[in-house]
């Protein structure tokens, strides 16, 4: 449970020494969350081994990141799919699956045609 001083717990991971703060024991206790069996740093460094760049945690530096992220979301590295230019003819990689409805164009005929409107 919550007290009113710093404690020092052992890392699970490494068997390093790290300070619970009183700050940090109150708000693992206003979440309901169980103390923490790892240190910062160890927990920064399973976040990122599992990528997880998304969530609030706590970081290396010990304070919380309530999860906010600067520009948009974190989704991993983009498909790409194969079509033909319908300007050129050439084979063109674009970041959707061609319908055949509309037209498509290699990144070069795509900046000369968004440049004509």
């Amino acid at each position: 449970m919550y007290s009113q001083s710093d404690k020092t717990l052992t890392c699970a991971d490494c068997g390093q020494e790290f300070v619970f703060s009183a700050t940090e024991q109150q708000f693992y206790a206003d979440r309901q969350f169980s103390e923490p069996r790892r240190c910062p740093s160890c927990r920064a460094s399973r976040k990122a081994a599992r990528g997880d760049s998304s969530r609030g945690g706590y970081s290396a530096g010990g304070g919380y990141s309530g999860g906010a992220r600067s520009g948009g979301y974190d989704r991993g590295p983009r498909e790409m799919f194969t079509a033909t230019c319908s300007s050129c003819g050439r084979e063109a990689q674009v970041p959707f699956r061609p319908s055949g409805d509309k037209p498509v164009y290699c990144s070069d005929c795509f900046q000369t045609h968004r440049r004509s409107y």
